[in-house]
């Protein structure tokens, strides 16, 4: 199917220890940028910084070493920008 608008997913599984996956989708091929954030809006791992072809794309986020607790993961695709929350618990 082909994919229609941008749209960021909520992670899965969530809460989630210590991977979890996040996927995505692009209506056309973009330069992607996948961030994950704590709450106090400090970056702590750029996922994705890259061109991606149209389509569905997921990337496995890595949580091992870090901290419990609430964590934001935001896409930044052309002019679209979404934020999602995340819990990691160990």
């Amino acid at each position: 199917s082909v994919v229609q608008k941008f749209e960021l997913y909520q992670n899965y599984p969530n809460p989630f220890n210590p991977t979890t996956n996040i996927g995505f989708d692009l209506p056309k091929a973009s330069q992607v940028k996948i961030e994950v954030y704590n709450l106090m809006g400090q970056r702590v791992v750029t996922l994705v910084n890259e061109q991606k072809l149209a389509g569905y794309h997921s990337v496995e986020f890595d949580a091992s070493g870090m901290a419990n607790g609430i964590y934001f993961y935001q896409i930044q695709a052309g002019n679209f920008i979404q934020t999602h929350k995340m819990i990691l618990v160990k």
